[in-house]
């Protein structure tokens, strides 16, 4: 990563992945994350709450640090940065919900098991998005025409998500599902919250594993999109780094707040689309003009606003007929 600037130090690094461990670990063993329950909107609500309020605390924080150290103007341009990124990522892990519903219901996992294996969901995710990250970081400070191509393929993706955004993926025949059953063994009935059961000395998984399978699958399809589309707004690997670390640990929360309001939400799709339509654009651009991160993030906003707004007014009148 020496090839590209950054605002951040050694114990910068250290201190923001410190932190990731530590809300891994309070969640995981303090507050309950690993254990089967029903997850309430209020529930949802709360930690949803929470993790935005530390992810502006954090773009708080470091803007009050650069000023002192950097400057106002950088201090101001870096939380921008941060901003648009996080906005962009919250936005885009929106589609992600919608296909983990999607995952559980084919699957009809129960409520209470979801928690768990989204857990593990994002625990998968954080360990992908950094290596991805990492060498996205690495290959983008080597060959800075990587840019154009992120560029192109996310205008592809934009294009092609309008024009198929009513088609749902087949997620009974994934490719991956039916590589992981011709070559594991696979109990047959329903096993609670268990990934792993041992039967007559063999080792199997449990159809949760599979879904947990898919989960992390569904991920990564969804970071070849996100990860590009950050490095649009910023080449700071510190800031797509912590923005979108911020997104993923707010997922699971935002699932659960989602969960009995995604058909609500129908039109949001175009507006993902949209967004990464623009995005790609944008990146096509920049040999002639650069967009500015103000700009930018006033456009995904208003694009996200706009279809969230459509959604509810659309369904509200459906629902009055």
């Amino acid at each position: 990563m020496n090839g590209l600037e950054t605002i951040a130090s050694a114990p910068m690094w250290a201190g923001f992945v410190g932190f990731v461990l530590l809300m891994l670990a309070l969640d995981l063993f303090v507050f309950g994350g690993n254990k089967a329950h029903k997850v309430s909107v209020k529930e949802a609500g709360a930690w949803s709450l929470v993790w935005v309020s530390l992810a502006l605390l954090f773009n708080g924080g470091l803007w009050w640090y650069l000023k002192g150290t950097v400057g106002a103007e950088i201090a101001d341009q870096k939380a921008l940065e941060f901003f648009s990124g996080y906005l962009i990522e919250k936005a885009l892990s929106v589609d992600n919900v919608f296909v983990f519903l999607l995952i559980f219901t084919a699957f009809q996992v129960p409520q209470q098991y979801q928690r768990r294996v989204l857990i593990y969901g994002v625990l998968g995710a954080i360990v992908m998005r950094a290596v991805m990250i990492c060498a996205g970081a690495w290959v983008v400070s080597e060959f800075s025409w990587v840019l154009y191509l992120f560029g192109a393929f996310l205008l592809f993706t934009g294009l092609r998500m309008l024009v198929a955004v009513d088609e749902e993926p087949d997620v009974a025949n994934n490719p991956i599902l039916r590589f992981a059953r011709r070559h594991l063994r696979v109990a047959a009935d329903d096993h609670g919250e268990r990934f792993f059961i041992s039967k007559d000395g063999l080792r199997y998984v449990t159809p949760l594993f599979l879904v947990l399978l898919l989960i992390e699958v569904t991920d990564l399809v969804f970071a070849v999109d996100s990860i590009p589309a950050i490095f649009a707004i910023t080449t700071d690997p510190f800031i797509v780094f912590t923005s979108n670390m911020f997104a993923i640990l707010g997922l699971r929360a935002l699932y659960f707040l989602l969960v009995d309001v995604a058909d609500r939400f129908h039109l949001l799709k175009y507006g993902l689309a949209m967004v990464l339509t623009f995005i790609g654009a944008k990146m096509l651009i920049m040999p002639w003009y650069h967009v500015p991160v103000q700009a930018s993030l006033a456009v995904v906003a208003v694009l996200i606003a706009a279809s969230c707004v459509a959604s509810l007014v659309i369904t509200r009148k459906d629902d009055k007929k």
